[in-house]
């Protein structure tokens, strides 16, 4: 299984209603991101600078980064744009971040 990470920005006064929004994630993004081979899926909330850490496994060649195409994805991103940071495209600005250390 391969693990990528990265990070997004959520905006002032958001993480509330982020969570909210979150702890309600729409069955069909669920199935979609399982379908495709994504698994254990976290987002961590740095407060101090808004930042949102992700880190997510997958058992495919794809992660959540590589479905943007999908009218699913689409919809979730439009919901999700009024509290984060956003592309022109209504995805969210998103930052690959490398693995510098690992311990097992």
């Amino acid at each position: 299984m391969k693990k990528f990470a990265f990070k997004m920005k959520l905006k002032p006064g958001c993480k509330e209603e982020y969570i909210r929004r979150n702890n309600a994630i729409q069955p069909e993004i669920k199935l979609l991101l399982n379908q495709t081979g994504v698994r254990d899926y976290s987002i961590y909330l740095d407060e101090e600078t808004n930042i949102l850490f992700a880190v997510q496994y997958q058992d495919g060649h794809c992660s959540s980064q590589d479905l943007g195409s999908n009218a699913v994805v689409q919809k979730w991103w439009i919901y999700m744009g009024d509290i984060m940071e956003t592309n022109p495209d209504s995805s969210p600005v998103s930052i690959p971040l490398k693995e510098v250390f690992h311990m097992d």
